[in-house]
């Protein structure tokens, strides 16, 4: 490279412009993020007897068990079938959240995105 010349980016990577889409992009995540917080998902465990509902931001709202389930007394059978539906409503939250912030990002798979 000769004297006096900078090394250019291809296409639309200048500098001025690579920072403006980064700011854009930042904004979209924090706005995404915010989404996700209001999102709900409902998952069900055990033909419908655990309901636990979990935000787009890994946050449980609720965890409704049926009256047939309580009456039951099998305290294994309730922990399992709660252990099953809060891990399938944290998947969820997470496979929602995952698609959401990589449609922000655009994949270009940015650290803590």
């Amino acid at each position: 490279m000769s004297r006096g010349r900078g090394m250019k980016m291809p296409g639309n990577m200048g500098g001025g412009n690579m920072m403006a889409k980064l700011a854009k992009m930042q904004e979209e995540m924090v706005k995404t993020q915010e989404a996700l917080a209001t999102e709900r998902i409902a998952v069900t465990a055990g033909g419908g007897a655990v309901t636990v509902v979990i935000s787009g931001a890994q946050h449980i709202q609720s965890i409704t068990l049926s009256p047939e389930m309580i009456a039951s007394g099998d305290a294994e059978m309730i922990g399992d079938t709660l252990v099953a539906a809060i891990n399938e409503a944290i998947e969820k939250s997470q496979a929602l959240a995952a698609e959401r912030l990589q449609s922000v990002s655009g994949g270009l798979g940015l650290p803590g995105m």
